[in-house]
Formats: structure tokens, sequence, C-alpha cells
């Protein structure tokens, strides 16, 4: 598909969403609303450790562009349209309008004004309601009770949090280097996804809970029910075999793999601490 189709399929959609905003006036070929979704059901759903979101949110940018593109609108007018399709589908996935505004603000609008927030909040909210009609009215991932920090706790989140920080900087790096080492394959790019399949194939035979999306490992973490054996695999199997896949090209979302890499990275630095400082 991304060979014979379009190359903006590959990756994880909103780099290329981005793309298409700076350098194309917000245009997006009609052909990634129909082959984006395709392609990332077929990565996910044969084991891909991807999650839906972004897909989800290339395609409703590419519904959003082809709706401007139609109106024949400004590229200013065309560009509040397509992050409203965009973040309209992340508020659809996980139930949150308010996290899609602001990744609307951060990521793709570049601006903060009533003629471009008022467009995406509406759509925002329609996405969060089509979640609650589609799914269900309860969290995508269910909190358990927090106790009131302290203030030493605090300090210690801080520090987690500057740590976690510098390791995600780590992980945006190896992506990239990933990438790099795959454009220096004497083969066509064509192919690249394919070898990465075989990586989360193998990954995936040893711990089989590396593979798909992985909403219920996330789920799991925040109950802390996991066994030591099995953050360290979702940890760091989980990332070989995500960044690996994900720097072949393949088609597929990042925040849920990642959710899942952080959340157990969080998990196995907390009970460091606790068994540092208890």
């Amino acid at each position: 598909m991304a060979r014979y189709g379009s190359k903006a399929i590959r990756g994880h959609g909103i780099p290329e969403a981005i793309e298409k905003i700076i350098l194309e006036d917000s245009k997006i070929p009609p052909i990634i609303t129909f082959l984006k979704p395709l392609s990332a059901a077929i990565s996910i759903g044969t084991g891909g450790p991807f999650g839906a979101e972004g897909p989800i949110i290339a395609t409703g940018g590419a519904l959003g562009s082809l709706t401007g593109q139609a109106m024949h609108i400004s590229p200013g007018e065309r560009k509040i349209i397509l992050t409203a399709g965009a973040c309209a589908g992340m508020a659809a996935i996980f139930g949150s309008p308010l996290a899609a505004i602001l990744l609307a603000v951060e990521l793709l609008l570049f601006e903060f004004s009533p003629r471009s927030i008022i467009p995406v909040v509406l759509a925002c909210i329609t996405g969060a309601g089509m979640h609650v009609f589609l799914f269900e009215a309860s969290p995508l991932f269910t909190m358990p009770s927090i106790p009131v920090p302290t203030n030493s706790a605090l300090i210690i989140y801080i520090l987690l949090g500057l740590l976690i920080g510098i390791i995600a900087t780590l992980i945006s790096r190896s992506v990239y280097a990933v990438e790099g080492l795959f454009e220096k394959l004497p083969i066509h790019w064509m192919w690249w996804p394919a070898i990465g399949a075989i990586a989360v194939g193998v990954t995936g035979y040893f711990a089989p809970r590396t593979m798909g999306v992985g909403y219920d490992n996330i789920q799991d973490l925040l109950k802390g029910n996991l066994p030591l054996a099995m953050l360290l695999s979702l940890c760091f199997l989980k990332y070989i075999s995500w960044v690996i896949s994900l720097g072949s090209g393949t088609s597929g979302g990042t925040l849920a793999p990642l959710f899942t890499i952080g959340g157990a990275l969080g998990v196995l630095l907390g009970s460091i601490t606790l068994h540092v400082f208890l």
C-alpha cells in the first residue's frame, strides 16, 4: 500500500500531518483517508506493537483536509479543519477531549485564537461523545485510588520525572537511529516493514504480551499486580520490538506502546525507590 498507494501511510501519522500543514498548505492526499486505517489495522491485527490512536489521528486529519479541499477555503482555514479532524479522532479513541485540544494547540495549530480553538473544541467534544456512544462512558484506563502525596514524595516524583524525561529523549533518538540503519539497507524500502515484522515475531514468541495494542497491559500496570519478569518484558522487550518495527516504517500508533513502556519503567523505578528509602 505504501509502495503503490502513498508513502505517507508509513509511520505513526502525527509527523506526517505536521509536515503537510507546514509544507503543503494542509493538503493531504485523499487516498490516505482509506489506506492509513487499513494499513494500521493489518499491522496491529497481526501483532504489531502499536496503538490505534496515531492512525486514527492521521485518518481524521486526512478527512478534515479532504473536506477543506472540497470547500475551496484558504490554507489557514484548511489547517483548522485538518486539526479538528485529527484531534476528534484522538478524543474518540481515548474519550479525552481536553487532552486532544491541548494536542491541537501544541502540535498542529501553532496558534491560540478563538477562530481556531472553537472549531477544534467542538470537534473534540463530538469525538468524545462518540466514544461514549460507541464504547462506554467509563474511563479507558481505570485509575486506583491515589493517596495525597507528602512533600518528600513530591520531590521524588520530580526527580523521577526528570529521569524519565532524559530516557524519553534517548528513546526518540533511538527511533531516528533505527530509521537511519534501515535507510542504509541495499533493498527497496517497501521490504523494510517485513524485516521489522521479524523482530516483532521473534520478540513476541518469547514475550507474547509485547504484541498488539496492549491496553490490558496498561490497565494491569495501573493496578500494580504484574510480577518483576513481566515488568522487565514490557519495559525492554516491548521497546525493542516497537522501535525496530516503527523504524522500519510500519503503520501504527505510538501512544499506547509508550504508555506501556513508560508505565513499566515507572513501576520499576518506583519499586527501586521504595526499596532504597523504606
